[in-house]
């Protein structure tokens, strides 16, 4: 018989019968132990540090495609959980959508930094677009950053794969309208 899983009505009760000391023992630990937990209260109790914490994340991706030596990787599994990460700490809208729209210009700058890649690596910048530019409507964030997923288009229309065009179309999509 496999071992009954927690869910979240079990960790509430468990977290009502806790005395604040070991909810605060518990909080801490959790704290020391994961860099998302430590993340996500620097964020909380000082928003002022989401440009600092975003810029690690940043760092991150731009080590996939463009490290301080040798050639990137471009582990596109490894760049994506870094925004998917950070997507789980972030309270601010525009910092969100400024890390996916980092995330695509690093991938463009590096199909024209080193030619063609493949399919996969393009249907992932293509998502991550998509995903922004839906952001960036939701949160109306078009006047803000407009500008900056046109030069994405722009700067992918001598790229194959059809990539240019499926990014245009997001972006009329969203700044079309």
């Amino acid at each position: 018989m496999a071992p009954s899983k927690t869910n979240l009505t079990t960790l509430k009760q468990h977290l009502k019968q806790a005395s604040k000391e070991e909810l605060i023992d518990e909080i801490s630990e959790l704290f020391k132990t994961f860099k998302a937990v430590k993340e996500y209260y620097q964020l909380k109790l000082s928003p002022e540090t989401e440009q600092y914490v975003g810029e690690s994340y940043k760092q991150t991706i731009e080590n996939e495609f463009f490290p301080a030596r040798g050639f990137g990787k471009a582990r596109l599994s490894v760049a994506r959980k870094a925004v998917n990460d950070y997507k789980k700490i972030c309270r601010d809208p525009a910092a969100l959508v400024d890390m996916m729209l980092f995330y695509v210009e690093q991938g463009v700058k590096f199909t024209d930094a080193y030619g063609d890649i493949d399919e996969p690596f393009y249907n992932s910048m293509e998502s991550m677009f998509e995903s922004a530019t839906k952001a960036i409507a939701k949160y109306g964030l078009q006047g803000v950053a407009e500008r900056r997923c046109r030069t994405i288009v722009q700067d992918t229309s001598q790229t194959g794969w059809g990539f240019h065009d499926a990014l245009r179309e997001i972006y009329q999509a969203t700044f079309s309208k």
